[in-house]
């Protein structure tokens, strides 16, 4: 089967920031990346949206011409694209000739079969700049959620679709001036003519997420309009009718078009134009759109019916749209600056701890925060004290104690076994959540493997080994040094750069991801690179100066009024008879979702003695949790513990870092205890 994946084109008006990174192109890349060890067909396309009314709104702020705008941003957010990592096949840019050429057919394709027809319309008009306002060059009020700041094409509160006209309250976003409505001729694209279709095709998706279905079912109930798709402008892809000559495409309808000709360009680069077909063309191409919740509306609706309208290219496989990512507990804003950027981040920082820091926290199902503090904890104490101290360890020992050869021997020893069966059935389910894209499951999945390495290491304690059961040492480090070898591949969706340092380490050479279930080992170790280094505190306060936030220790007040004193504080209220709190009926009890978990990581959170962070496994998934049981119990302790979750809990922010649900514990005046299963069950199970 061949694959051909997409990421949004991000608009050539500025830096790539973090919450586009994590949304797009991340997971994206992730997903390519896993494929293409697997041996997979496939192909990821992407390039610089050039057109429409952002670029010009940017030329006229810095008095520049378009040209010099999209020049100076595609370069950047390639360089920008290749620091971190991403690894297109072809990144494109819709100002080519190419893509020109592959739009203009297109519109007349579809022109051609009847889909696009030419209407008299009311459009806003700017008495000031005489000229009709285009949709972004106007913003006022939405008209369905009346949130302010809304733009003339979409809200980006509510993420609905918005014509100009309804907005309330608009206001010329060059002069400021208040529009008048006057008439003017536009080509429309017959969307209403595939509602059915578009439903039924839509139905069809019994596996696609929830949120996109969602997004979709809100306008099959309104009912499906025809949309204009030309503009009065002077930038951007001219239409290709005689009587439309001082008109442009609509940016969103040439953009993805951009998908089809940034392929073509790929084919050119390849040396066989006429490749892009066996992928367009080809029903059984699984096409693959990785983008945001705000671009759902137009790859799930508007571009299946120009596909359809066009008739010969394949239709969307799979979109797994993400929710956002905020910056320290507030939304992105890129007009008010409140965003990290990633020029500015690869500047002074490594990538793969940012890679790590969003793919274990990836917005797949709501809205994640990304908190400086949070990323210095992952860099420090699961990258640097549990990944590279593992592979550290192991190379230390070998260089001290065997000249850095591995031993050459077969593990036949129970624990050595387990961890070879560990690292095979580790390898079968990050391939199955990959491709169910469960990218964030998997991203913490591979984590287990060097803290089951650093496990491993201690228990059979090697240095004492050495002395009296050399046998046993060197069985004990050439299963080490598989489990690296595993970690090799396994790694390098995430955190390529590190797993490239792996690969200079072993000098194994090009490997595969079905190679990590059956890890083989060098002759000899090369030398050790560090992994990562200790993220100090002045780095993250710099993050946040520039931000211009300040920390203190009521950073989240917010987030303590919706924590039970007792958890916070387990000494600020004694038991109270149970007589005088309110009677709770059946029916709210049910609402309250109890599941056991076990305890795979803990950690004091920095300035405190009371809280603790602990990442805890629920069958299904890992989450972060933050107790305030640090004086009752020391984190290490924890580690392995099974406990008992309130699952169902909105989530919170202690200290500035995010809990998303509750532990159970018993309160008995200054003594804490933790409700536990007495006996063994699966991770997961229902407490009733």
């Amino acid at each position: 089967m061949k694959i051909l994946v997409t990421s949004a084109l991000p608009y050539a008006n500025g830096d790539v920031h973090f919450g586009q990174l994590g949304g797009a192109y991340l997971p994206a890349d992730i997903y390519v990346k896993y494929h293409r060890l697997k041996g997979s067909d496939i192909v990821y396309i992407c390039g610089s949206d050039e057109h429409g009314v952002p670029i010009i709104l940017a030329a006229q702020r810095q008095n520049v011409s378009p040209k010099a705008i999209i020049d100076r941003y595609h370069e950047r957010i390639r360089q920008a694209f290749d620091g971190i990592g991403i690894e297109f096949d072809n990144y494109s840019r819709t100002s080519l000739p190419v893509h020109h050429r592959t739009a203009r057919d297109f519109f007349v394709r579809v022109y051609e079969k009847g889909y696009i027809k030419p209407e008299s319309t009311r459009q806003l008009y700017c008495p000031s700049c005489r000229m009709f306002i285009a949709d972004r060059y106007v913003e006022g009020t939405c008209p369905h959620c009346h949130t302010e700041g809304a733009r003339g094409d979409q809200c980006e509160a509510c993420g609905r679709w918005i014509e100009p006209l309804d907005l309330e309250s608009p206001k010329c976003m060059t002069c400021g001036a208040t529009p008048e409505v006057r008439e003017t001729r536009h080509w429309f694209f017959a969307l209403s003519q595939f509602q059915e279709p578009l439903r039924r095709w839509l139905d069809s998706k019994t596996n696609w997420k929830a949120n996109v279905k969602r997004f979709c079912a809100g306008w099959f109930e309104q009912g499906l309009r025809d949309r204009s798709i030309t503009r009065d402008l002077s930038w951007g892809v001219p239409v290709p009718l005689p009587e439309a000559r001082d008109k442009v495409m609509y940016v969103w309808f040439d953009a993805p078009i951009g998908y089809i000709s940034s392929t073509k360009e790929w084919a050119e680069r390849t040396g066989r134009s006429d490749r892009w077909r066996d992928y367009w063309l080809d029903p059984g191409t699984k096409l693959v759109h990785f983008i945001g919740k705000d671009n759902i509306v137009f790859h799930a609706m508007v571009w299946p019916a120009m596909l359809m309208a066009h008739g010969d290219f394949v239709l969307p496989g799979e979109i797994p749209a993400n929710e956002f990512i905020n910056i320290e507990s507030r939304k992105i804003s890129t007009s008010r600056n409140w965003a990290a950027w990633l020029p500015e981040y690869l500047a002074e920082l490594p990538p793969d701890p940012l890679r790590y820091a969003l793919a274990v926290n990836l917005p797949e199902n709501r809205d994640v925060d990304f908190a400086w503090r949070d990323y210095q904890a992952r860099s420090n104490n699961e990258l640097a004290d549990v990944l590279g101290n593992f592979v550290n360890r192991v190379a230390v020992f070998l260089r001290r104690n065997y000249g850095g050869r591995v031993p050459d021997v077969t593990a036949d020893d129970e624990p050595s076994l387990e961890v070879l069966k560990t690292i095979e059935a580790t390898t079968g389910r990050l391939g199955e959540m990959i491709e169910g894209f469960r990218l964030k499951a998997a991203a913490r999945e591979v984590m287990t493997l060097p803290a089951l390495g650093n496990r491993y290491f201690d228990g059979r304690a090697p240095w004492r080994q050495f002395r009296d059961a050399r046998a046993e040492c060197d069985r004990t480090m050439n299963t080490c040094v598989r489990l690296i070898s595993a970690l090799e591949p396994l790694l390098y969706p995430f955190l390529p750069f590190t797993s490239r340092k792996l690969g200079r380490l072993l000098g194994l050479g090009r490997r595969s991801w079905d190679d990590a279930s059956r890890p083989a080992v060098p002759a000899e170790l090369g030398e050790p690179e560090i992994l990562f280094e200790k993220v100090d505190d002045a780095v993250i306060e710099a993050q946040l100066a520039r931000l211009g936030v300040k920390e203190s220790d009521e950073t989240v007040q917010g987030a303590k009024d919706s924590v039970p004193a007792k958890v916070l504080d387990p000494a600020a209220s004694k038991p109270e008879p149970v007589k005088e709190e309110p009677m709770l009926s059946f029916e709210d009890f049910k609402k309250v979702q109890l599941r056991v978990a076990r305890v795979k990581s803990a950690e004091r959170v920095p300035d405190t003695d009371k809280l603790v962070k602990l990442v805890v496994n629920l069958g299904d998934e890992e989450r972060q949790i933050v107790a305030g049981i640090g004086k009752a119990y020391e984190p290490a302790a924890l580690v392995g513990r099974q406990v008992v979750v309130v699952a169902n809990l909105a989530p919170a922010r202690l200290r500035g870092v995010e809990s998303n649900g509750m532990l159970l514990a018993a309160v008995d005046g200054d003594r804490v205890a933790l409700v536990a299963p007495d006996a063994e069950v699966a991770p997961g199970s229902e407490v009733s």
